[in-house]
Parts: C-alpha cells; structure tokens; sequence
C-alpha cells in the first residue's frame, strides 16, 4: 500500500508545488504592473483630440514624429519618407555629434545599408573600409578575416566619424519634400486614452509646442527620458570606454579593428579616417581614473602602454601626452517593450548591447528594414490599437539577428576580460586559440560578429566548441584530478555566461520565433 500511495503523494506535492508557483506568478506580474504603471506616467502627458483627429499645431498632416535624428532615426526618417510617409523628426541638437563610439559598422550592417537606399552616407566623409580583426594575447596575434568571397568587392565594413555619419543621414532624410526635421526637446509623450497622440516638446527658441500623429517613433539614444513609459528599462553598466585618437600612425593589419586581450580588459583600434586611429581603453566597473588630476593619463601610461603593440607603443603614448581624453559609459539593455498603441521604441532607446563588437548600428538598420516592411502594406495608421497588435509581430521578427548580435557582444566582453579564476584563464585562452585554428573555426564566429550570418543557434555551437575545446586542452595529453575539476568548471562558467544572456534575450523568441503567435500576425484590413 506505502508503495501505491508514493506516486500519490508525489503527484500532490507536484500540483501544490505548481499551484504555489502560479500564484507567485500572479502576485508578482501585478506588482510589476502596479510598479510599471507608476514609472511609465513620468514621461507622459494626457491630452483630448479635437473631433478624434490628431494634428499638429502648424496645422500640417503627420503620418509619423520620430524622435531623435541619430543613426537610427535618420535612417528610419529617409526610409519613411521614401515610402511616401510624412514624417516629422525632432533632434535635440542637430550640431554635428562627437562621440567615440558609433564608429564602426560591420558588414552586415552595411548591407542594410545598401537595402535602405543608404550606402551614399558613407561616402565623402573619409571612411575606411574594414575587412576584419586582428586579435593580440601575450605576445601572440592572429588575423581574421572577414567571409565576404560571396559579396561585391564593394562590401565590407566601414569605420568613420561618427558625427559625419549622421550628418550625411540627416542631410539624404532631409533632402525628401516631405520629411521636417526641427530642433527641439522632446518633454512628454501626449497620451489619450492609453493611446500615444503624438508629443510636447520645447523649440530652439523656447516655445512649447505639440505635435500629433498617428504614430511616434521614439529614437532619442541611449540616455533616452522618454523610454520608462514604453519599456520596463534594465540597463546595466559594466564598464566605461576610454577614448583617445592616434594620429599619423601605422597599425599592425590595414584596415582591421584590433582587439588586445589585454589586462584587465580589452583594448580596440580600429581607423576612423584615412589619417586618424580610434582607440578605446576598456575600464570595468562605473568609476573611471580621474582625467582632470592626472590619473588617467598616469594608468594609460603605466598599465594600458606597456600591453599595446610595439608598432603604435610611440603613438598611443603621444595621444595620452596630448590630453585630449574621453570617457563614455557602456550600456547593455535587453528589449523589454510595453506594446502601446501609437508608439514604438528603436534603436539604443529600446536595446543596447555592450559596444565592444560594434553590433548597434547593425541591430539598428536591421530593425529599421522590419519595421519598412511591416509598414509598407499600409496605406492608413490611424486605427492605433490594430496597428499596435499587428506591429507586436516587429519585436518577434527581429529576434533572430538582434538577440544574436547582443548575446555574442555579452558574451565576448566577459571571456575577453583578465580573471584572476583558473577557469575563466583557460576559457579565454580557449578562446584566442580557437580562433587561431583558421577554417571553419575563424569564419563562423566572425560570421556572427560580422552580422553576414547571424544565426543563434551557430553562436551557441561555437561559444560551447570554445569551451569544449578548453576542456580538452586541460585534459591533454593526461588528465589530472584538478585538471578534470578545472575543466568541470569552465564547463559551469561558459554556461553561467551566455545563459543568462539568452534568458533576458527570451529563449523562446531567439530560438523559435515561429511558434510565437506574433509571428504570423497580418496586415489589418484597410477602413
């Protein structure tokens, strides 16, 4: 009788157990709710349509606002407008940006370029073809090219000034008769019954306006005020860049991105101009060596100069003495959105990852082309809750290339860095040696990085093939108990890395967007 009640008992404990776990689920999804609804009413303001029309107070006709004239919003202003939309873009400062990061765009990213009708931009503003990495570890360098026999000699990846970039975008999206693009700040989103109707923002000169349309597209950057009411906002900070420009100087591999492994994080060069070398000076954690007392220049020197390349020791050296030093947060959020009718969320508002393989704009122009297509079938926006539902299949759609670019930058950035952990030590090396083999070992993943094939269930074979291989380099040619116990953990701590990347990306929409409803979603019927 013990032994017939013991499945009993177990299938109890099993319903209790689930029923106990479904209940969590619900009290904590309304907290988030209660916690969701408070955060998103801080950067939104209830208004009344006139008649239910929306219209702006010039009185002319919007089909889309974008807000923001960055990489993002530019390209989607250009490509909208082609497409017949009247578009209104709002920029906070249409000065030519400077940044110091922004400044690679990886083939793939080029090629989207090309699909937009964009690859103009890139010309006339001293860009440099790249055509792929050189990796530096101990000493030791490799070089990995990228996969682009297939593809016109015209594609590769191209490295630039940042600000010019988006100059030459704004200039090609304001060239169009029925785009706008106006200065001005972005206060509010204008909300109507759970409905975004457009926005308030404050002009050049001081005046506070409205402006209405059918659709808002909020694309105002990483430092974005406007994303809390469109997105439940997770941003981590796990390091800063450090930027300086050699100039005059010579690297290693023409036109290639250089990545040292250096410790305790990696360094990046990479051309800017046909006289000019960015470099970026990885520092983990939130806080920065002070520029303005010296200490800076005082840890490039001592503990960045002595791990840079012989060949540009001199230059990087010069460009500290030269004082003209930068810093910028690295930011990682994963796509969190809050479908709401007559709003949408792009590019580093909606998703960042870490910048160290120069995927955002990549991510960006691939979301840019969804999104066209989605549109394109389209002749009338106004029916906001349709078209919400039916844009719900955008956040599914773009999974495939955007979850795999963000997972390999996450993953990537934490092998590459210096660990005092024997395993950790071991999956890095792993990992330089990997790439090192050359053949299908080197095209793979810089397939991935490249964004030529970016296929997630590829970077998850590679990532555990490096670690794998770690594995049986420790175990070669005989193994030891704490060898074994090594390996184990390098086994454990590749997995502790990329899972959790996977997990906030959503498992389910990375590997299997089509069993996701949204994915078939139709074009509505047109009123």
């Amino acid at each position: 009788m013990r032994k017939m009640a013991d499945p009993y008992v177990l299938a109890w404990i099993s319903v209790f157990v689930t029923t106990l776990l479904a209940l969590c689920a619900v009290v904590l999804k309304r907290r988030k709710v209660n916690g969701i609804s408070s955060a998103r009413t801080e950067s939104v303001t209830s208004v009344s349509a006139v008649d239910g029309e929306c219209r702006s107070a010039d009185g002319c006709d919007t089909d889309v606002i974008i807000v923001g004239a960055g990489v993002a919003g530019s390209a989607l202003a250009h490509t909208l407008g082609k497409d017949g939309r009247r578009v209104h873009v709002i920029e906070r400062d249409l000065s030519e940006p400077d940044r110091i990061v922004g400044e690679l765009l990886q083939p793939g990213g080029y090629l989207k370029l090309i699909e937009l009708g964009l690859e103009d931009c890139a010309e006339e503003i001293d860009a440099q073809q790249v055509f792929g990495y050189a990796l530096f570890k101990d000493g030791k360098r490799t070089r990995l090219s990228y996969p682009l026999e297939n593809f016109h000699s015209d594609v590769s990846g191209r490295s630039f000034h940042n600000g010019r970039f988006i100059q030459r975008m704004r200039e090609k999206a304001a060239s169009l008769p029925n785009v706008r693009l106006e200065q001005g700040v972005v206060t509010s989103l204008l909300e109507e019954k759970g409905t975004i109707r457009g926005v308030q923002y404050k002009t050049k000169d001081g005046r506070e306006l409205t402006a209405f349309a059918p659709l808002t597209i909020v694309c105002d950057g990483c430092f974005s005020n406007l994303r809390r009411s469109l997105c439940n906002p997770q941003v981590d900070v796990p390091s800063c860049f450090v930027g300086l420009v050699l100039e005059n100087c010579h690297l290693p591999y023409a036109n290639h991105g250089h990545v040292i492994l250096a410790d305790p994080a990696p360094i990046l060069f990479y051309p800017i101009s046909s006289t000019e070398i960015r470099c970026l000076v990885d520092v983990p954690g939130q806080k920065v060596p002070s520029i303005a007392n010296g200490e800076m220049a005082n840890y490039l020197k001592t503990v960045v100069a002595p791990q840079v390349p012989p060949e540009i020791y001199d230059s990087f050296v010069a460009a500290v003495d030269k004082g003209n030093i930068r810093t910028m947060p690295n930011r990682s959020m994963p796509a969190s959105p809050y479908p709401t009718p007559g709003a949408l969320l792009m590019g580093d508002a909606f998703n960042m990852r870490h910048p160290l393989t120069g995927g955002g704009m990549t991510v960006a122009l691939s979301d840019i082309v969804v999104l066209r297509d989605l549109l394109k079938p389209l002749r009338d926006l106004n029916d906001a809750p349709t078209l919400c539902k039916y844009l719900e299949s955008f956040y599914t759609l773009r999974k495939p290339v955007a979850s795999t670019i963000n997972t390999l930058a996450g993953a990537l950035y934490k092998v590459f860095c210096a660990s005092p952990d024997q395993a950790r030590k071991e999956m890095r090396q792993a990992c330089f040696d990997y790439l090192s083999l050359g053949g299908v070992f080197s095209t793979g993943p810089i397939s991935l990085l490249s964004g030529l094939n970016p296929r997630p269930l590829s970077l998850v074979l590679h990532f555990f093939a490096v670690a794998i291989y770690g594995v049986g380099r420790l175990l070669l040619p005989f193994p030891s108990p704490k060898r074994i116990w090594i390996g184990a953990r390098l086994i454990s701590g590749a997995s502790g890395i990329i899972f959790p990347i996977i997990k906030a990306e959503g498992v389910r929409q990375m590997f299997f967007p089509a069993t996701v409803p949204a994915y078939y979603r139709r074009v509505p019927p047109a009123n």
